[in-house]
């Protein structure tokens, strides 16, 4: 589902961000982008292409404290070999690189914007089904 399709049910996070420039240009190396058109300032909306999406918000002042941040999301996605390649620096775990874990899921943690933990992963059997 993209920000501008309505026909299916779905549901996106809203991020509130400190600075939504380097939000934005953090989440555009995960392959998410604004529509053409969209010049929204304070509030931008990205989309994958493949039916996720993202909605970046401008924090309050002093509302997300980097090192003390509560949130995260979780990226579902059969892209996981191809976003931990261009993220690998990024990544937070130990193996630089994405794991099965006990959980049943194919995934790797991220540090995002604002100290966002981020999460990226496929469940480990239709990864083990290709």
């Amino acid at each position: 589902m993209t920000a501008n399709d309505s026909t299916r049910p779905g549901l996106t996070a809203i991020v509130p961000c400190n600075d939504l420039d380097a939000a934005e240009a953090w989440w555009n190396r995960l392959g998410f982008f604004r529509p053409a058109g969209q010049g929204y300032d304070d509030y931008r909306m990205l989309s994958d292409g493949d039916g996720c999406d993202v909605h970046l918000n401008k924090a309050v002042d002093g509302w997300v404290v980097p090192g003390r941040n509560p949130f995260g999301v979780y990226l579902y996605t059969p892209r996981v070999d191809a976003l931990a390649e261009t993220m690998r620096e990024a990544i937070i775990e130990r193996e630089k690189a994405p794991t099965h874990k006990p959980w049943g899921m194919y995934e790797f943690a991220l540090n995002g914007p604002d100290d966002l933990l981020v999460r990226v992963g496929w469940p480990s059997r239709l990864i083990a089904a290709r």
